[in-house]
């Protein structure tokens, strides 16, 4: 019995230190505008292309533009997909200075996958910055798209121990069998 628990734990603590994670997530491989260009006119559009597909959905993928101040010039609405390439409208920059384009995307394996890149305006634009349009994309917060990891440890500590448990409880039978 006591050999049982110690496989038991051993092989327990076996698959939670050797578990690897998901390697299979987008990569981003390109972008327009490039990451770290100098443009003198703002793009209109920000397409992002990764290495697989991109999983569609209302408000599920995100791309925002956003200016030193944190002002904001993607248009509203959903970004496009088509296959592995994701854009969206940009409304007129404002003042030159850096930009940071962010995105989050649900990879072709159903992970998020997001990023930063930035682009510099070397001129003046006409453009005066809105409200973001997903306020979620706007603070940063994580409103879904993945179990959170403390998730997956308890629900693993809670199987492990309940194996333990069986594997104690089941060795000790009521009848004895001699050999």
């Amino acid at each position: 019995m006591k050999r049982a628990l110690i496989a038991c734990l051993i092989a327990g603590a076996a698959v939670l230190t050797t578990a690897a994670p998901a390697s299979a997530h987008n990569a981003l491989i390109s972008s327009d505008p490039k990451d770290k260009s100098s443009l003198e006119v703002g793009p209109s559009t920000v397409t992002l292309t990764f290495d697989q597909d991109v999983q569609g959905g209302k408000d599920i993928n995100t791309i925002s533009v956003v200016d030193a101040n944190g002002g904001h010039y993607e248009a509203a609405g959903d970004p496009k997909i088509t296959d592995n390439a994701v854009s969206t409208q940009v409304n007129a920059l404002g003042k030159a200075g850096q930009y940071k384009i962010g995105y989050r995307i649900l990879s072709a394996d159903g992970h998020p996958v997001s990023g930063e890149l930035t682009f510099t305006l070397t001129k003046d634009g006409t453009g005066t910055p809105t409200t973001p349009p997903n306020a979620n994309a706007a603070s940063g917060g994580d409103s879904g798209g993945g179990i959170p990891l403390w998730v997956w440890i308890v629900g693993a500590v809670v199987l492990l121990g309940g194996g333990v448990f069986f594997a104690l409880r089941g060795g000790g039978g009521t009848g004895s069998s001699k050999a």
